[in-house]
């Protein structure tokens, strides 16, 4: 049982948080129907649900960037006074073009060179076209000899360990994997909260390449790959990582938060709640009831009070929580 003294000292509710639209030239102009968004001028390719720079959309700190809750507050967002800010990052991909092959550092590496945490990822695809793919690793036997000779060759893509992607899959790639995403599905990306990417090879764009610190980054071997869900009684484990964990939960109508943490999985900790398809509603008697539309995201503080989850409509819940603060 959690003692009184080890919860956080103030309680801060549910709030949702406005999604932050992200220019990349490898996007779509247009988002619909995932969100009513059209391009102005460049390409929109990822959206931002948890970033440092979201604002937040209801409650008491409506109007205040989730960077900053997370920094005045971080007893009440994450259960734990040390912390660096938000330890997730939580974003949609949307690719028209193929992403460069790149490489994220691991926490040491990223903390050798000023940056507070490396990047560990993974990619659940909320929709795939037939013959999707993304690629997650090199092949057994690559050399980093023979990924230098082929990013100037531009053969690089042969050695990488391609995979078919289908809607509901979901892909781990943890930080030192080579890795790229392809066109033709939706990715909903929990990642570290660091945007530090080494681009290996970008298909001649006219971007900045990190050749030699990608090398640095890579690991030959890595754990990339499919991760195949656990099915639970109450819930489906799409991947349960050191860094995170991500789960579909069934709403049934409704759903007690209380029920919300998964067993063995602290009682009061940071999560988000994302609603991959329809809409749902959070409900207590401590605060404003929350929408939750769909693709839109809400943010469970580890202070929150009590609260129900309603289905209001074909409400596909995802649960995404820290596994671990970093410090």
């Amino acid at each position: 049982m959690t003692e009184a003294a080890d919860l956080p000292h103030l309680q801060l509710a549910p709030f949702r948080i406005e999604p932050r639209f992200v220019v990349r030239v490898w996007g779509f102009k247009d988002l619909r129907p995932w969100y009513d968004r059209v391009a102005d001028l460049e390409p929109l390719g990822e959206v931002w649900l948890t970033g440092d720079d979201c604002v937040i959309a209801t409650g008491a700190h409506k109007g205040q960037t989730l960077g900053s809750l997370f920094a005045t507050a971080p007893l009440d967002m994450l259960g734990t006074a040390q912390s660096t800010g938000s330890p997730l990052l939580v974003k949609m991909i949307f690719a028209r073009e193929k992403l460069s092959v790149q490489v994220h550092p691991d926490d040491k590496m990223a903390q050798s060179l000023g940056q507070p945490r490396g990047k560990t990822e993974c990619w659940y695809a909320l929709a795939a076209e037939p013959g999707a793919q993304v690629a997650a690793g090199v092949k057994p036997g690559v050399t980093l000899e023979q990924i230098k000779t082929e990013i100037h060759d531009g053969t690089l893509e042969k050695s990488l360990n391609v995979l078919p992607v289908a809607a509901g899959d979901m892909v781990f790639v943890d930080a030192g994997t080579v890795h790229a995403i392809w066109p033709g599905s939706i990715l909903l990306e929990t990642q570290q909260n660091s945007d530090v990417t080494y681009r290996m090879y970008d298909y001649g764009r006219a971007r900045e390449l990190h050749i030699e610190k990608s090398l640095e980054a890579t690991r030959l071997v890595t754990h990339a790959g499919k991760v195949p869900p656990i099915e639970l009684a109450d819930r489906t484990v799409l991947i349960n990582v050191d860094d995170f964990r991500v789960e579909r939960l069934p709403v049934l109508a409704s759903r007690l938060s209380k029920t919300l943490p998964s067993q063995g999985e602290p009682a009061h900790g940071l999560s988000y709640l994302f609603a991959a398809s329809g809409e749902g509603r959070l409900i207590g008697p401590e605060f404003e009831p929350v929408d939750l539309p769909a693709r839109g995201i809400v943010a469970v503080p580890a202070s929150s009070p009590a609260f129900i989850v309603q289905d209001m409509g074909l409400l596909d819940l995802i649960r995404i929580a820290p596994n671990r603060p970093k410090n």
